[in-house]
């Protein structure tokens, strides 16, 4: 399997990229900056001048871009509509790196946590820009796209735990009533999702049991 991460450098991107390497793929690393990832295979480069000749001889292509400053909302939608763009119509699959916002918190999936009273005000401009580059990737059906979100608590410094579970697109919290996952849990999770070859043109979720 032919992996490449763009925004490998990141904190998300990073731990994917050497969980790839971990499980011996042929995995490479897109970055802009100096390569830090255990990838041995390096393509330097800014996402929006990526190409679809690029991106055309991957298996899958990890979207792990991200931006925090509510300046930038935008170029989560921009970032990920390129991409999908490079991806059109081929059979490569964009693994996407998303946000808990997104989840549903009701059966009817009329209702997102990022719209519920507790959701954190701090998070609310990433979750509102994400939100808005998933709905425009749920309509795109000329891309293999799979969107990964976290646990609505995603913890960069968290222990590894290798106990968690591949979940749907719902908000689910564990036996002691937590939403919870370490960055290490996700990134494992991330490539188990790739490795099981089941998902396409759906959004799942990972959570620490």
């Amino acid at each position: 399997m032919k992996i490449a991460v763009v925004a490998a450098n990141g904190k998300a991107g990073k731990l994917i990229t050497n969980e790839a390497v971990k499980r011996d793929y042929d995995v490479t690393a897109i970055v802009r900056h100096k390569n830090q990832t255990e990838a041995s295979q390096v393509l330097q480069k800014d996402l929006y001048d990526l190409t679809a000749q690029d991106l055309k001889n991957f298996d899958i292509v990890v979207d792990a871009f991200g931006v925090w400053d509510p300046a930038d909302m935008g170029l989560h939608e921009s970032s990920l509509m390129h991409l999908a763009d490079c991806l059109s119509a081929t059979n490569t699959q964009l693994f996407v790196v998303g946000g808990a916002g997104s989840l549903y918190v009701d059966a009817e999936h009329k209702k997102q946590l990022k719209d519920t009273p507790g959701f954190p005000k701090e998070a609310q401009p990433v979750a509102v820009g994400m939100g808005k580059a998933l709905k425009r990737l749920k309509d795109r059906s000329d891309v293999q796209w799979i969107y990964v979100s976290p646990a609505a608590s995603f913890e960069p410094d968290g222990a590894k735990t290798d106990d968690y579970t591949i979940a749907s697109n719902e908000y689910v919290e564990n036996d002691e009533g937590e939403s919870k996952i370490s960055y290490s849990d996700y990134a494992s999770g991330f490539v188990d999702a790739m490795e099981s070859g089941k998902y396409n043109q759906v959004q799942i979720s990972i959570y620490q049991n």
